[in-house]
């Protein structure tokens, strides 16, 4: 062998060295961490560093709920993604929370939003409707493989919202819930040890923060691993359209606890302060 060949085998072998050595630091560091650093813009625009395919699942084809749509990362260059499913509320369609799914999605989740059976369906049908949900994504042959099935998340408007605690108490496995503006008859969730966020809204004339949202949060014993956060003077319907403060801090909370990514613990910890000038009345975290 000359030696140009001998010169170029050595920095060969020498490059492959330095990448095996590289892997498995940032592997090691956090293997779910997807996507840029966070900055305050980027999780307050309207979409994320990903671009989103969708999927539509027809209430004939859904199986446990009423049909639905996906959301998914189209490039699959990053690896796996955790997986949302999202509820609508009391007599509320999917598409009032539709707005959510390719939002969450452009930031690294695979995501669906569902139809109910019905919009009379009470908190505990909602529940066993997501989580047919998210089991049906993860199964799903287009979107399937794309998914880390360990990192499940939900998330519900109302009835919707007091569904996704009837799940996560079901399945302990749960990693996060969010609940909107959360309605439901137990007004107790000691069971749950989902990292829970409940987000409430001050002038919440259906399901008013005393007697849902913070006595919701309050009876969550997983102490280090739930907050409340109060848009100040909205109302129930506050999360049923675009709103950058509800996507902002149900991002930050899905990616600290989903993804098990420390960079968005600057969102949460020690979080918002309640203002005129934030929307923000009332903000709780242990």
């Amino acid at each position: 062998m000359n030696l140009s060949r001998l010169l170029a085998a050595a920095f060969a072998s020498a490059a492959l060295a330095i990448g095996t050595a590289a892997q498995p630091v940032a592997a090691a560091d956090n293997p779910y961490e997807r996507g840029p650093a966070p900055t305050t813009s980027s999780i307050e625009a309207l979409r994320g560093p990903y671009a989103v395919s969708t999927k539509i699942i027809t209430s004939r084809a859904a199986r446990g709920y009423g049909g639905g749509t996906i959301y998914y990362p189209s490039s699959t260059a990053d690896g796996t993604f955790g997986v949302i499913a999202i509820s609508p509320g009391f007599v509320s369609p999917q598409r009032v929370i539709a707005w959510l799914g390719p939002r969450l999605a452009s930031q690294g989740f695979v995501v669906i939003t569902i139809d109910t059976f019905s919009g009379f369906n009470q908190p505990a049908s909602r529940g066993d409707q997501l989580l047919a949900a998210v089991d049906q994504t993860i199964a799903d042959p287009t979107v399937g493989s794309r998914i880390d099935p360990s990192r499940q998340a939900l998330i519900g408007h109302s009835m919707g919202g007091g569904g996704t605690l009837e799940a996560a108490k079901d399945r302990p496995s749960i990693e996060a819930t969010i609940g909107l503006t959360p309605w439901n008859s137990d007004k107790t969730w000691p069971e749950v040890e989902a990292a829970s966020l409940v987000i409430g809204a001050q002038n919440d004339s259906i399901a008013p923060v005393a007697s849902h949202a913070i006595p919701f949060y309050s009876s969550l014993t997983n102490a280090e691993r739930r907050s409340y956060l109060e848009l100040g003077g909205a109302n129930h319907f506050a999360p049923t359209s675009d709103n950058t403060l509800v996507a902002k801090y149900t991002i930050a909370w899905l990616k600290r606890y989903v993804d098990n990514d420390a960079r968005y613990e600057q969102f949460i910890a020690p979080g918002p302060v309640p203002s005129a000038a934030s929307g923000i009345s009332d903000y709780r975290l242990n």
